[in-house]
């Protein structure tokens, strides 16, 4: 597919009874990683939770729809923040990536008491026939009308991005989009109230990405050392070809954007 992937160059052959020797040995390291891996899982549980006390209102495709009401009956929430700002020609193809696992997981998180979004800023006719395209049927909304993926550091205003001080993953730094990752965790008691329980950013949603998780297996692995975006070699899963070429010397490029208007009274018309 890409010029840039490296060959396998002198693997190292051996015996049936060397190989065997040397992965066992490495099991004891992997058995080790997983034991380490449970534990700071148990202590992400541990954290504290913050009530979410901004009434927000997000458009869904039949109307307006709560935070509340995307838990639907489950009593957990996680919403993945999804790169698809207002005009945006389509959705960053990272995320799409990210997105092409989620349908077949949401039945599963359904029956561990978890319910599954994603919000995007773009408007929700915009979300809508970019859903269409790529052939999801994951819950998507957008927040284009309230101020949440402003609240939860994923959009950033045009003085934010000028300061070079926007926070994000939990720091103040330079961005190069308006638009960024994330995932947030939410939790509803019997009452009703909803609280803030995780978000992630960045390297940290490395771990919901499934290909990634099978490419790590292989001898190649993920093939993106010398990319100056790791992902650069990832396209929208309707405009992979067999001819693909990767520039390892490309940054992340932000989808076309064509200039929308806002509705009165959105959250794009306010200052935030």
């Amino acid at each position: 597919m890409s010029t840039t992937m490296t060959a396998i160059e002198n693997p190292k052959v051996v015996s049936h009874e060397d190989w065997l020797e040397a992965r066992k040995e490495f099991l004891a390291k992997e058995k080790e990683y997983t034991k380490v891996r449970d534990e700071l899982s148990r202590q992400r549980r541990q954290l504290p939770w913050e009530k979410v006390e901004k009434n927000y209102v997000f458009d869904g495709p039949t109307g307006k729809e709560s935070l509340g009401d995307l838990f639907g009956k489950q009593s957990q929430l996680i919403i993945y923040h999804f790169m698809l700002g207002p005009g945006w020609s389509e959705g960053c193809k990272s995320c799409s990536y990210l997105a092409d696992h989620y349908d077949a997981t949401t039945i599963h998180l359904a029956h561990r008491d978890v319910s599954f979004a994603v919000v995007s800023h773009a408007p929700i006719a915009e979300i809508e026939a970019f859903k269409k395209r790529m052939g999801w049927r994951f819950q998507w909304v957008s927040s284009f009308n309230n101020s949440f993926n402003y609240d939860y550091h994923v959009s950033f205003t045009p003085e934010e991005l000028a300061s070079k001080k926007v926070q994000y993953n939990y720091k103040e730094m330079a961005f190069p989009v308006e638009e960024a990752p994330g995932l947030s965790v939410f939790a509803k008691d019997a009452n009703g109230d909803v609280f803030h329980t995780y978000s992630a950013f960045g390297r940290g949603l490395d771990i919901f990405i499934g290909t990634y998780n099978f490419l790590d297996h292989v001898p190649k692995g993920r093939d993106e050392e010398g990319l100056k975006h790791s992902m650069a070699w990832v396209r929208h899963h309707d405009k992979y070809t067999d001819n693909d070429v990767v520039d390892p010397t490309q940054g992340y490029i932000k989808p076309e954007t064509v200039q929308i208007k806002p509705a009165a009274g959105s959250c794009c018309s306010e200052k935030h």
